[in-house]
């Protein structure tokens, strides 16, 4: 491992994608049919992770795969307050 790796993402990166898929498709839909506040700060929580992960890649990404990583990111916040609300 190099000095400038971090150890998260070493692990994350050695993860299987289809497992991860999986998993965060199981959280998205228990916070789609959960009640209004559960639902709102799992989908919350979900998005502070890819707002990491985003603010992570941001400098290998495309200017293209920035944006619509951005504007995903901005609906599944929406959809999370609106949850919450």
């Amino acid at each position: 491992m190099q000095r400038t790796q971090r150890p998260l993402l070493v692990r994350l990166s050695r993860a299987n994608p289809t497992s991860v898929f999986l998993a965060t498709l199981v959280v998205v839909l228990v916070a789609f049919f959960a009640p209004g506040p559960v639902g709102g700060v799992l989908l919350l929580a979900l998005a502070a992770g890819l707002t990491w992960l985003l603010a992570t890649t941001w400098p290998v990404q495309a200017p293209q795969t920035r944006m619509i990583r951005l504007v995903m990111l901005t609906l599944l916040v929406t959809v999370a307050l609106a949850k919450l609300l």
